[in-house]
This record gives C-alpha cells, sequence and structure tokens, in this order.
C-alpha cells in the first residue's frame, strides 16, 4: 500500500509539473489529429469520395511509380475573411432600351422580295426599336451615328437599307464593278456574322455579290476574290489595310456606302490608326458616298470619329424621345457617361472574401445549370490562363467521366452541366469573340471586373438579346466594393445578392455532406452545416490540384495570371483594384492551392507585367478556317468548346457553362 501511494503521488507531481497551456495544446493537438482522420473520407451519394490518407499521399512520377508526400489538412474558409461591407450605392436611373417596336417591315417601302425574305428566310416581322428608326433615315441617303444597345438588331438596321439600295439602281451591278458598299467590323466572328446575314438578304438579287476580309484567312484567296469582284464588301480594318498596301486590284472609286459597325469596339482593339489608312484610301477615290457609325456605347473615340467620318450626321438613339437629332456631338456629349442597356436583363453584384471565390463560383454554377432548367452562362475571367485552369478544374471535380482516372475524386455520376472554353489564343475554329450573337445566353458572370463601364456593357450585352431575359453577376472581393459606386457614376444600377444566398445550393445535393456516424441523421442545413459543404467542396478542389506536381505548377501559373492582369487596372481604378491589397494567401485557396507560394511575391508579378506585349501582337501560327457546319447567323447559336492551352496574358476572356442537353454552342 505505501510503494502504491508513492507511486500516485510521483504521478501527481510529474502532472502537475507540466505547464497547465502545455497540457491544453497536447489535447488539442490530440483532438485535431482525430478530426483530421475523421475528415480523410467524405461521402458523396452514398459512396465514400476518399481524400489523401491523413498522414501521406500518393504523387505520381514521370516513371509510373507513386511518391509518397506529407498531407496538409485544409484550412478553414470561414476564419479570418475580411468583413463584408454594406453596399450603400447611390440609386441611379438606368436608360434602358425598349427592344421591340409595333411596327412591321411591310409598313417601309422595300422592295417585296426584300420583306418576304425578311419574313420567311430571317423569320423576322416586326422591327426593333433601332431599325424602325434607323431604316426610314438610311433610306433617305442621310450619313447617321447609330447608338443602341447589342443585341438591338444593329445588323438589320444598316443591311436592309443598304441591299435596298443597291438592289434598286437603274444600272445593274456588275460584279466587275467591285465594292458598292464597304462594311468595317471589329472582329472575325462578327464579320462571318455580318456575311451571312447579308447572304440571306441577297437571296433574291443574285447579282450582287457579296465578300468577307479578315485574319485567318489566305491573302492569296482573297486576292483572287478581290480579282473576280466584290460588291459587298465586309472586312477587319487590320486585313483591309493589308489589302490596300499590297492588292492593286482593290479599288473603292463605285463605293456608296461606308459602314463602321460596332465602331467603339475597334477603337478598345486600337484600330484607330487602321481606320484612318482606310478613310484617306476610299475618299482618295470617292468623295460622295453615305456614312453610318454604329456603336453600343458613346466614348470619346467614337465622338473623334464622327468627326471625321460623317457629314451632317443624323443622331440614332432608341433612347431619345425625339429619334432625329441634328447634333450628334450634343448627344454624345451629354450621354458619354451613361450606358443603355436591355430594359429585360437584371445586373447582379455579390461581394465574396478572397478564399471563398472559387466555391461560391461554383454553386452559382451549380445553382444556375444544375439545379434550374434552361440556363447558359459565360464566365469571364482577366487571361486565358484562368480560362484553361478553371475549365480544367470544373472538368475533373464537378463532372464525372466514369472509366477515367480521377473518377474516384468526383461528386456525382451524372451532372446535367457541359463546360466549353473560349480564348483569344485558340485555334480560329474554336474562337468566338464578343460580336457574336447568343440569344440562349441566360447568364453573364463576371469573375474578374472589367476595366471600364464600356467593357462592362458589352460583356453583358451577351445576354437578353433581341427582346430576350437575362442577366449578369459581378463577383467583387470586400476591398473592391467602391466599384459599384464607380459603375453608379455611369448610371450603371446593380442589385446586391448575399453570398450565403448563393452557398445554400449547396445543402440541395447531398454530395457535398459530410459522412454521419452510423444512422445518424443530418441535422437541418443552417449556416454551420453549409460552411461544412463548402468547405467539402473546397477540399474536393484542393485534392484535385494538390494530386500532382504538374498541376500546383500550374495552378502557380493561373494565380501568377491573375496578379499579373489584377497589375493592370487602370489608373482611375487603382483605389479600388489595388495590387498591394491583396492577400496572397486568400488568394491562392481561390486556386485550390493550400498555402500561398513562396516564391510568388508583388513586386515580382509587377515587373514582369511591365514586359508583356501589346495585345494585338500575336503569336503566328497557322490559322485555319472555320467549317461551314458552325456558322450561325445572329439569330443561332452553336459550337463545340476545345483549343489549344493557352499563352497569352491579361485578355478578357470567358468559359462558357451550360446544361448538356442544350447541346454545343460558342459565343
Amino acid at each position: 500500500m505505501k510503494r502504491q501511494a508513492e507511486a500516485t503521488k510521483r504521478k501527481h507531481q510529474v502532472s502537475s509539473d507540466a505547464p497547465p497551456a502545455k497540457r491544453r495544446s497536447e489535447i488539442s493537438s490530440v483532438l485535431a489529429k482525430k478530426a483530421s482522420d475523421k475528415e480523410t473520407q467524405r461521402t458523396f451519394k452514398g459512396s465514400t469520395h476518399k481524400m489523401f490518407p491523413p498522414k501521406k499521399y500518393l504523387d505520381s512520377i514521370g516513371n509510373g511509380r507513386q511518391e509518397e508526400k506529407p498531407c496538409i489538412k485544409t484550412s478553414s474558409l470561414f476564419k479570418n475573411n475580411p468583413e463584408i461591407p454594406e453596399l450603400h450605392s447611390t440609386a441611379v436611373k438606368q436608360a434602358r432600351e425598349q427592344v421591340f417596336s409595333p411596327e412591321a417591315f411591310q409598313e417601309l417601302d422595300l422592295h417585296p422580295h426584300l420583306i418576304s425574305t425578311i419574313n420567311t428566310v430571317l423569320k423576322m416581322s416586326s422591327m426593333t426599336s433601332v431599325q424602325k428608326q434607323s431604316i426610314p433615315v438610311l433610306l433617305e441617303g442621310r450619313d447617321a451615328l447609330v447608338r443602341s444597345q447589342t443585341g438591338s438588331g444593329k445588323t438589320l438596321a444598316y443591311c436592309v437599307p443598304v441591299v435596298q439600295s443597291l438592289q434598286a439602281l437603274t444600272s445593274k451591278i456588275q460584279r466587275s464593278d467591285g465594292p458598292y458598299a464597304l462594311v468595317l467590323v471589329p472582329t472575325r466572328e462578327l464579320a462571318l456574322q455580318s456575311f451571312d446575314t447579308v447572304q440571306k438578304l441577297l437571296k433574291p438579287f443574285t447579282w450582287i455579290v457579296p465578300g468577307v476580309l479578315m485574319g485567318g484567312e489566305k491573302r492569296k484567296s482573297e486576292k483572287a476574290r478581290l480579282r473576280k469582284g466584290i460588291n459587298i464588301l465586309i472586312s477587319t480594318p487590320g486585313r483591309l489595310v493589308d489589302h490596300i498596301k499590297s492588292t492593286k486590284n482593290l479599288h473603292f472609286n463605285r463605293i456608296r456606302w461606308l459602314i463602321v459597325d460596332e465602331a467603339d469596339r475597334i477603337l478598345d482593339l486600337g484600330f484607330e490608326k487602321d481606320i484612318t489608312v482606310i478613310l484617306n484610301a476610299v475618299n482618295a477615290e470617292c468623295q460622295k458616298r453615305q456614312n453610318v457609325l454604329l456603336s453600343a456605347t458613346l466614348t470619346e473615340g467614337v465622338t473623334r470619329l464622327v468627326d471625321i467620318s460623317l457629314h451632317n450626321p443624323v443622331s440614332i438613339s432608341v433612347l431619345d424621345k425625339n429619334c432625329n437629332q441634328p447634333n450628334p456631338k450634343e448627344v454624345a456629349s451629354i450621354q458619354l457617361n451613361s450606358f443603355a442597356i436591355p430594359e429585360s436583363l437584371d445586373q447582379h453584384v455579390v461581394l465574396v472574401p478572397s478564399k471563398l471565390r472559387l466555391v461560391c463560383l461554383a454553386a452559382f454554377i451549380l445553382q444556375k445549370c444544375k439545379f434550374e432548367k434552361n440556363q447558359k452562362m459565360i464566365v469571364f475571367f482577366s487571361s486565358c490562363e484562368l480560362v484553361e485552369f478553371h475549365y480544367s478544374l470544373f472538368l475533373h471535380t464537378l463532372l464525372c467521366h466514369s472509366g477515367t482516372p480521377t473518377s474516384e475524386h468526383l461528386p456525382s455520376a451524372s451532372w446535367p452541366l457541359k463546360f466549353l472554353r473560349l480564348h483569344g489564343n485558340m485555334e480560329q475554329e474554336d474562337v468566338a469573340s464578343r460580336g457574336l450573337d447568343l440569344p440562349q445566353v441566360t447568364w453573364i458572370v463576371q469573375y474578374s471586373a472589367p476595366s471600364s463601364p464600356a467593357e462592362y456593357i458589352h460583356r453583358i450585352g451577351r445576354t437578353a438579346r433581341i427582346g430576350c431575359h437575362g442577366s449578369s453577376l459581378l463577383i467583387l472581393a470586400p476591398s473592391e466594393a467602391e466599384y459599384v459606386n464607380s459603375l453608379a457614376s455611369h448610371k450603371i444600377n446593380v442589385g446586391e445578392i448575399k453570398m450565403e444566398d448563393i452557398l445554400a445550393v449547396l445543402a440541395k445535393d447531398d454530395c457535398f455532406k459530410r459522412r454521419q456516424r452510423g444512422a445518424q441523421k443530418s441535422r437541418a442545413s443552417g449556416p454551420q452545416e453549409i460552411q461544412e459543404r463548402a468547405t467539402v467542396l473546397q477540399t474536393v478542389f484542393e485534392d484535385y490540384v494538390h494530386s500532382s506536381q504538374r498541376m500546383v505548377s500550374w495552378a502557380k501559373k493561373a494565380l501568377q495570371s491573375f496578379i499579373r492582369a489584377y497589375a493592370t487596372y487602370p489608373k482611375e481604378l487603382k483605389s479600388i483594384f489595388h495590387v498591394r491589397a491583396l492577400h496572397l494567401g486568400h488568394v491562392a485557396k481561390s486556386f485550390g492551392l493550400r498555402d500561398a507560394p513562396r516564391n510568388l511575391s508583388v513586386s515580382a508579378v509587377k515587373k514582369a507585367s511591365l514586359k508583356r506585349p501589346h495585345p494585338r501582337r500575336k503569336t503566328q501560327r497557322k490559322q485555319h478556317l472555320v467549317p461551314a457546319e458552325v456558322l450561325h447567323s445572329e439569330h443561332s447559336s452553336g459550337l463545340e468548346g476545345g483549343g489549344t492551352k493557352c499563352r497569352k496574358q491579361g485578355k478578357q476572356q470567358g468559359l462558357q457553362v451550360a446544361p448538356s442537353k442544350l447541346g454545343p454552342w460558342r459565343e
């Protein structure tokens, strides 16, 4: 008994010698380890979703062997985040356009065959508001500045008068006469769209020949077509300048129409000098013609272009009660800082801490494209690297391909989702641009904030086209909340959506449910449950990123691309988007990285950003024609995604999300 008492005494002495804090720390460490062990398995739709072992995970290496590396526990998404501020944006009344008018094309003094073609081939009977105001004015022979939001039918607003006037010429047009109408557009995709519309309108008037010049085509074949003759010439500015300098049989002495479509985009893409060269070449051969400028926004560059290209023009704007304004300069000065949107477009903004951006984007995609019907979405990123990274990430985590090596890491067997990628560094047959019409797109998500209000308007203009309903979502960090007031200063009004409402969709599917012990019932989907499911989803992303060193390296490059693009916001927005305000550790979480890369610094990225090439200096590569079966008019859509891995930085790009039952499509 004596020996037992002494042993007990010594035991108590050893225990009391240890500091209480240290004892609590040891206990906490044990509990944390047990919790970590429990979290290494998740249940997805009744099957066990295996994560990496608690102590080690396997990393595939080049010779087929697997190397064991320590596993790092996922940190909490909902701790140490900045406080989300209340949005107190100034209430503004945004200009909204009424798309359709009650008037029909039959009411215009057009050729009966042209009206029949519009009704039967284009399947249009009523005019849009911009068509109602523009077509009669252009038929009178007046120069015009036409301002209307994207998707309002501006292409037909000028194509119908052009075809009507050319078919009515008493001296019948010959193909060998060359161009009677010159149409300048910013991108090859809009060139194809406009060419398709003109072709359809010319079905009854076969003696008038349309043609298109654009990048990606062989100059030799274009020169051959120019020698044969093109009466309505549609071209991108850069390619036309090439032919002006190198093609002798290109002449403009019969030009009766000069049309600049999407004038604001042409200037944004840096074609101002090319436009000057083209205007000088046309003026040298033809002084008397009709000039038309069409634009979704009125910028200082557009007003300069008005000065040098239009003569005593009429200003046409759907927003104006008096559509025929005699002085477009005054209208431009009044409306320079305001923009018009379709009346059927709803705009939203959500403030999301950096750590939660990836999970929030994924939850929103699931909410709209899995749990709602007939939804199509375009997500805009700041560079093609980000498009490629998120495309691969979502493809291998939010979708399940049976039989693939990564299928055991995927949360569901059959989801009604389809992901397509799109950026400017892909092959030409897979590339589309902002000018292409997508009438079925219901949501525009701006994951990277645009650098100007005009860019914002052009992005959201990809939805709510030709009277259809559409919505947009702008995702901002708490430090970027002032951007809402910046938009309000341009009369752009957005309503707030709460992040918690977006994440709540995770409660609708048990694939993000933590495994319960035994037959224990799931608790109600309260805030704690939503946070746990969001953490499960984040863990899925992080496990995929850390499944190999190659994926980790790819995520780091995507992170670097994001920071580089973030450093290029214009001076007037630096107070809102300043690269030094970024928390690199939190931003790294939004790329599936568990920690911020040690070799990545803001200063190093800023220096690298200064060496970026000019956005129009593209790497030379073989260009391909777009196959005929994927060419669509402004009244249809469709294209499979695909392409090569990107190498270009700093260009706003899009990732498209759509339910697979709607079929392939692209912008």
